[in-house]
């Protein structure tokens, strides 16, 4: 098993979750990383979530959409209760997380931040998502990620 600080932080939790890997590096042009870990893994790509860094009236959040959807900044606003939601640069959610875009994870990021689950990852018993390096995927019940991570569930995809 490939260990990182997701591993490490979700094994001190005591849950159970599967590693799975795959080659990052492989990804086609013009494919998200996202349905590049779902087509290589065999996992359908609406019960692989992204994990996405974006900042409420300025304040770092961690959100999870289904990995063939995209957020709506007006929807995370609204479950957190702000007025402005944006996308966080790319450099700030390294900084933030100590992880690599791409292989960014909710579990044992350098900073905890607030998390926010769309709604719909919760029809799934097991959902999968980044371990915090590139290649490296994690798969657990999704209710453990609500509860491990204190997360506010809503309707966050756009569309």
């Amino acid at each position: 098993m490939t260990a990182t600080r997701g591993t490490t932080w979700l094994g001190r939790a005591g849950v159970t979750f599967a590693v799975h890997q795959y080659d990052y590096g492989a990804m086609p042009a013009g494919v998200g990383a996202a349905v590049h870990a779902s087509t290589a893994l065999e996992i359908p790509v609406e019960r692989f979530a992204k994990t996405l860094v974006a900042e409420a009236d300025g304040d770092p959040v961690f959100v999870l959409v289904p990995g063939d959807r995209e957020v709506s900044l007006r929807k995370l606003a609204r479950a957190a209760g702000v007025k402005h939601a944006e996308m966080a640069d790319p450099r700030d959610a390294e900084r933030l997380t100590g992880y690599q875009i791409g292989g960014i994870g909710p579990f044992g990021a350098r900073r905890s931040l607030p998390v926010y689950v769309d709604a719909s990852l919760l029809g799934y018993e097991q959902i999968a998502l980044n371990g915090g390096r590139r290649g490296v995927i994690l798969e657990l019940a999704s209710a453990d990620v609500v509860r491990l991570l204190d997360a506010v569930c809503a309707d966050l995809a756009a569309g």
